[in-house]
Protein backbone atom coordinates (compact mmCIF):
# COMPACT_ATOMS: atom_id res chain seq x y z
CA UNK A 1 0.00 0.00 0.00
CA UNK A 2 1.33 3.67 -1.08
CA UNK A 3 2.18 5.53 2.16
CA UNK A 4 2.68 8.62 0.68
CA UNK A 5 4.09 9.82 -3.09
CA UNK A 6 6.31 12.99 -3.49
CA UNK A 7 7.57 15.28 -6.36
CA UNK A 8 11.35 16.29 -5.63
CA UNK A 9 13.43 19.01 -7.63
CA UNK A 10 17.33 18.24 -7.83
CA UNK A 11 17.76 20.76 -4.85
CA UNK A 12 15.83 18.76 -2.92
CA UNK A 13 13.01 20.89 -2.79
CA UNK A 14 9.49 19.46 -2.16
CA UNK A 15 6.83 20.37 -5.03
CA UNK A 16 4.57 18.28 -4.26
CA UNK A 17 3.68 15.46 -1.58
CA UNK A 18 0.42 13.62 -0.70
CA UNK A 19 0.47 10.99 2.68
CA UNK A 20 -1.81 8.48 2.93
CA UNK A 21 -2.27 7.74 5.78
CA UNK A 22 -1.67 10.38 9.02
CA UNK A 23 1.70 12.09 9.34
CA UNK A 24 2.05 15.05 12.18
CA UNK A 25 3.31 18.16 10.26
CA UNK A 26 6.65 18.12 11.72
CA UNK A 27 7.26 14.09 10.92
CA UNK A 28 6.35 14.95 7.59
CA UNK A 29 9.21 17.50 7.50
CA UNK A 30 11.48 15.42 9.36
CA UNK A 31 10.73 12.25 6.95
CA UNK A 32 11.18 14.03 3.50
CA UNK A 33 14.28 15.49 4.23
CA UNK A 34 15.72 11.70 5.01
CA UNK A 35 13.62 10.38 1.84
CA UNK A 36 15.28 12.88 -0.22
CA UNK A 37 18.42 12.19 0.83
CA UNK A 38 18.39 9.10 0.35
CA UNK A 39 17.70 9.04 -3.32
CA UNK A 40 19.41 12.23 -4.26
CA UNK A 41 22.26 10.78 -2.68
CA UNK A 42 22.29 7.76 -5.26
CA UNK A 43 24.40 7.33 -7.97
CA UNK A 44 22.28 6.56 -11.68
CA UNK A 45 23.50 3.36 -11.39
CA UNK A 46 22.12 2.36 -8.40
CA UNK A 47 19.02 0.54 -7.64
CA UNK A 48 15.95 2.55 -7.62
CA UNK A 49 14.22 0.44 -4.62
CA UNK A 50 15.75 1.59 -1.08
CA UNK A 51 14.45 -0.11 2.37
CA UNK A 52 13.78 2.81 4.86
CA UNK A 53 12.73 2.27 8.13
CA UNK A 54 9.89 0.57 8.10
CA UNK A 55 8.91 1.76 4.25
CA UNK A 56 10.35 0.56 0.69
CA UNK A 57 10.90 3.95 -1.36
CA UNK A 58 10.62 3.56 -5.14
CA UNK A 59 11.97 6.32 -7.33
CA UNK A 60 12.69 7.16 -10.31
CA UNK A 61 14.69 10.52 -11.68
CA UNK A 62 13.32 12.59 -14.92
CA UNK A 63 16.07 14.93 -15.56
CA UNK A 64 15.56 17.32 -12.66
CA UNK A 65 12.60 15.65 -11.38
CA UNK A 66 12.34 12.71 -8.41
CA UNK A 67 9.57 10.92 -8.01
CA UNK A 68 9.49 9.11 -4.89
CA UNK A 69 6.96 6.81 -3.65
CA UNK A 70 6.91 5.21 -0.14
CA UNK A 71 5.49 1.85 0.26
CA UNK A 72 4.68 -0.55 3.04
CA UNK A 73 7.15 -3.60 2.35
CA UNK A 74 4.04 -6.34 3.88
CA UNK A 75 0.51 -5.67 4.68
CA UNK A 76 -1.66 -7.24 6.66
CA UNK A 77 -5.29 -7.59 5.62
CA UNK A 78 -7.80 -9.48 7.47
CA UNK A 79 -10.87 -10.80 4.96
CA UNK A 80 -14.20 -10.32 6.30
CA UNK A 81 -15.47 -13.97 4.59
CA UNK A 82 -13.42 -15.84 5.77
CA UNK A 83 -11.66 -14.17 9.18
CA UNK A 84 -8.34 -14.86 8.17
CA UNK A 85 -5.29 -12.96 7.43
CA UNK A 86 -3.68 -12.44 4.16
CA UNK A 87 -0.13 -10.69 3.94
CA UNK A 88 0.67 -8.97 0.77
CA UNK A 89 3.58 -8.35 -0.49
CA UNK A 90 4.26 -4.86 -2.18
CA UNK A 91 5.58 -5.33 -6.04
CA UNK A 92 8.43 -2.27 -6.49
CA UNK A 93 8.02 -3.00 -10.32
CA UNK A 94 4.64 -2.54 -10.26
CA UNK A 95 4.96 1.40 -8.46
CA UNK A 96 7.86 1.80 -10.31
CA UNK A 97 5.96 1.22 -13.52
CA UNK A 98 2.88 3.67 -12.15
CA UNK A 99 5.26 6.39 -11.22
CA UNK A 100 6.21 6.10 -15.29
CA UNK A 101 2.38 5.61 -15.98
CA UNK A 102 1.94 9.38 -13.66
CA UNK A 103 4.61 11.15 -15.94
CA UNK A 104 3.24 9.79 -18.63
CA UNK A 105 0.11 11.15 -18.05
CA UNK A 106 0.82 14.78 -16.95
CA UNK A 107 3.21 14.87 -20.42
CA UNK A 108 -0.43 14.05 -21.48
CA UNK A 109 -2.29 16.42 -19.89
CA UNK A 110 0.46 19.46 -20.14
CA UNK A 111 2.53 18.23 -23.61
CA UNK A 112 5.74 18.57 -21.94
CA UNK A 113 6.68 18.08 -18.39
CA UNK A 114 10.08 20.48 -17.98
CA UNK A 115 12.59 19.63 -15.77
CA UNK A 116 13.53 23.19 -14.59
CA UNK A 117 11.43 23.64 -11.21
CA UNK A 118 9.12 21.21 -11.96
CA UNK A 119 7.68 23.64 -14.11
CA UNK A 120 4.55 22.38 -17.07
CA UNK A 121 4.31 24.02 -20.70
CA UNK A 122 1.33 23.82 -22.31
CA UNK A 123 2.08 24.73 -25.69
CA UNK A 124 -0.76 23.60 -27.69
CA UNK A 125 -3.23 21.48 -25.75
CA UNK A 126 -6.24 20.35 -27.48
CA UNK A 127 -9.43 20.46 -25.55
CA UNK A 128 -13.14 20.38 -26.75
CA UNK A 129 -11.22 21.43 -30.11
CA UNK A 130 -9.80 24.83 -28.97
CA UNK A 131 -5.80 24.91 -28.65
CA UNK A 132 -4.19 26.58 -26.14
CA UNK A 133 -0.82 27.96 -25.02
CA UNK A 134 1.14 29.71 -23.09
CA UNK A 135 3.41 28.54 -20.09
CA UNK A 136 1.76 26.88 -16.67
CA UNK A 137 4.00 25.91 -13.70
CA UNK A 138 3.27 23.14 -10.97
CA UNK A 139 2.90 25.87 -8.85
CA UNK A 140 -0.32 27.50 -10.90
CA UNK A 141 -1.97 23.71 -11.32
CA UNK A 142 -0.88 21.56 -8.36
CA UNK A 143 -4.79 21.15 -8.18
CA UNK A 144 -4.33 19.15 -11.83
CA UNK A 145 -1.77 17.63 -10.65
CA UNK A 146 -3.65 16.86 -7.67
CA UNK A 147 -6.65 15.60 -9.18
CA UNK A 148 -4.47 13.48 -11.31
CA UNK A 149 -3.22 11.84 -8.60
CA UNK A 150 -6.60 11.47 -7.08
CA UNK A 151 -7.55 9.75 -10.41
CA UNK A 152 -4.94 7.09 -10.32
CA UNK A 153 -4.89 6.32 -6.35
CA UNK A 154 -7.55 6.23 -3.61
CA UNK A 155 -6.40 5.53 0.07
CA UNK A 156 -2.96 4.31 -1.30
CA UNK A 157 -4.18 1.69 -3.33
CA UNK A 158 -3.74 2.22 -7.23
CA UNK A 159 -7.33 2.54 -8.53
CA UNK A 160 -6.71 3.70 -12.56
CA UNK A 161 -3.91 3.62 -15.02
CA UNK A 162 -5.89 3.98 -18.14
CA UNK A 163 -4.65 7.97 -19.13
CA UNK A 164 -7.83 8.75 -21.22
CA UNK A 165 -9.89 7.92 -18.10
CA UNK A 166 -7.47 9.49 -15.47
CA UNK A 167 -7.63 12.81 -17.53
CA UNK A 168 -11.72 12.68 -18.37
CA UNK A 169 -12.50 14.86 -15.53
CA UNK A 170 -9.46 17.21 -15.84
CA UNK A 171 -10.86 17.87 -19.72
CA UNK A 172 -14.39 18.34 -18.24
CA UNK A 173 -13.37 20.96 -16.01
CA UNK A 174 -11.50 22.45 -18.20
CA UNK A 175 -14.37 22.77 -20.92
CA UNK A 176 -16.62 24.18 -18.54
CA UNK A 177 -14.00 27.16 -17.55
CA UNK A 178 -14.14 27.69 -21.18
CA UNK A 179 -17.92 28.20 -21.35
Amino acid sequence: MIKFFLMVNKQGQTRLSKYYEHVEINKRALLETDVIKSCLSRSSEQCSFIEYKDFKLIYRQYAALFIVVGVNETEVRRQKSLRRCKTLFSNEMAIYEFIHNFVEVLDEYFSRVSELDVSFSVPFLMVCGKAHSGPDQIMFNLDKVHIILDEMVLNGCIVETNRTRVLAPLLILDKMSES
